[in-house]
């Protein structure tokens, strides 16, 4: 697999290969590419992964083993659009697993990279010129943990 002029690499600590396996098992029309190995030099033992190249979705990634000097933190997540709310609850489930649950449709991933899984209808509820639709919209989202459709469209409409 040829990397496209801009891709992603996410830091692991010994764990890329098995992170790669984990999200193309989520993720549709998605692969695992090439993977490389350390040799004499390198911060992993020799024969041990380095790093993995993957696609999730058409989007390109590389899992990079460099050790335990840095980890994951909210700063940087990918934002999971969905049109349904079994879609929402998919992702969410297989995600979530051996994770943690944080609130307003973001979770943490058993790897510790965050991910927020919104129904992609939301933009257009946050969207409108009247701020009092937008105030409940939000109001909802604060009160929910993983994101629901319904609840969100009923806010927006003043149920």
């Amino acid at each position: 697999m040829r990397m496209h002029r801009l891709s992603t690499c996410l830091w692991f600590n010994g764990q890329a290969e098995e992170a790669a396996a984990f999200y193309t098992s989520i993720f549709r029309n998605s692969k695992i590419g090439t993977i490389t190995r350390y040799g004499e030099v390198g911060p992993g033992p020799k024969g041990t992964v380095m790093t993995v190249t993957f696609e999730l979705d058409g989007h390109e990634f590389m899992g990079l083993n460099g050790g335990p000097e840095f980890t994951f933190s909210e700063a940087v997540s990918f934002i999971v659009n969905c049109d349904t709310q079994e879609e929402i609850d998919e992702y969410w489930d297989k995600l979530s697993a051996g994770g943690r649950m944080v609130q307003c449709g973001w979770l943490k991933d058993k790897f510790g990279l965050s991910w927020q899984i919104v129904p992609a209808v939301l933009g257009e509820l946050m969207r409108t010129a009247d701020s009092e639709k937008t105030n409940r919209v939000m109001t909802a989202i604060l009160g929910m943990i993983k994101l629901d459709i319904k609840r969100l469209q009923q806010a927006y409409a003043g149920q």
